[in-house]
């Protein structure tokens, strides 16, 4: 694990209770993958399941804790980041409180300050959600 829960919000710009991501396993320039725990305190959590729109936001979590990575390598600000569109989403089945899930996100194409990612949620290595988004960065402004 490269950043656990404790620090994993100096990658993204979600806090508590909205965030949806509870460690960075591995990230480069091309695939991030993360680890999320469900607690049954999640605001997300209905019935003892973690709800659709808890599985969009950790996908895109897991995307914003990639760019925040590679920034903070680089000792520059995190820019906040913004879903531009979803494609292909395609959710299984929801996961129950307890579950581990392990998020990758691979990054298909960059063009003109947009990125297209690839998404997989898996909990025991059985893909439980996916989906395409686009993801748009704010750029930082100079100093």
């Amino acid at each position: 694990m490269i950043i656990g829960a404790d620090k994993i919000t100096t990658l993204i710009p979600q806090r508590a209770p909205f965030v949806m991501v509870s460690g960075l396993i591995d990230s480069d320039f091309t695939s991030t993958t993360t680890s999320f725990e469900i607690k049954p305190d999640n605001i997300f959590v209905e019935n003892g399941f973690l709800t659709e729109p808890a599985l969009i936001e950790n996908m895109a979590q897991t995307a914003a804790a990639g760019v925040g990575y590679q920034f903070s390598l680089k000792n520059e600000p995190v820019p906040p980041g913004f879903i531009g569109a979803i494609k292909n989403l395609e959710i299984k089945t929801l996961p129950l409180v307890g579950q581990v899930l392990i998020t990758k996100v691979e990054v298909l194409q960059e063009v003109f300050g947009v990125t297209l990612i690839k998404a997989n949620v898996a909990v025991d290595n059985e893909t439980i959600a996916s989906c395409e988004m686009k993801i748009v960065l704010q750029k930082n402004e100079p100093q």
